[in-house]
């Protein structure tokens, strides 16, 4: 079974909130005042510097908590994004030969890679099916 793609994170407690960091995205720094409001800025930083990585480069790969992390997950949606990206390397098949096999126009392709824009699932799938690859969702017990 896949687990969501996730990424260690400490939440470190101060006196006036919680202030998260990521060892594998230095950039990406939050806080918040209670533990519900850390874990929701937190997932934002983490999309959005994954979101920088996708635009200059490759995205870190996720390295394994350390006791005093959690893991902070990414979105569905950019989860399967990433895996378009993952799969466009894998393949060698660059946006401009992704628009062609899928019959669209290369700002349609730059914004299935933007983890900022809300891409439709469909969508989604289309363009993992031209690279041979298919979407797989499940749901599993919150921990």
């Amino acid at each position: 079974m896949c687990c969501p793609r996730a990424y260690p994170a400490r939440f470190d407690q101060g006196d006036d909130g919680i202030t998260v960091t990521f060892r594998d995205l230095p950039e990406a720094i939050t806080c918040g005042l209670d533990e519900a409001e850390a874990l929701s800025m937190a997932s934002d930083a983490l999309e959005t510097a994954l979101s920088l990585y996708l635009r200059s480069g490759s995205p870190p790969s996720a390295s394994e908590p350390q006791p005093s992390e959690r893991l902070v997950p990414v979105s569905a949606l950019a989860s399967a994004k990433l895996a378009l990206y993952e799969a466009m390397r894998e393949k060698d098949v660059g946006k401009a030969e992704l628009a062609r096999r899928l019959g669209c126009h290369l700002p349609q392709i730059d914004r299935l890679l933007d983890l900022c824009h809300q891409s439709k699932l469909h969508q989604m799938e289309c363009a993992l099916a031209a690279l041979g690859k298919c979407l797989v969702v499940e749901a599993e017990d919150a921990a």
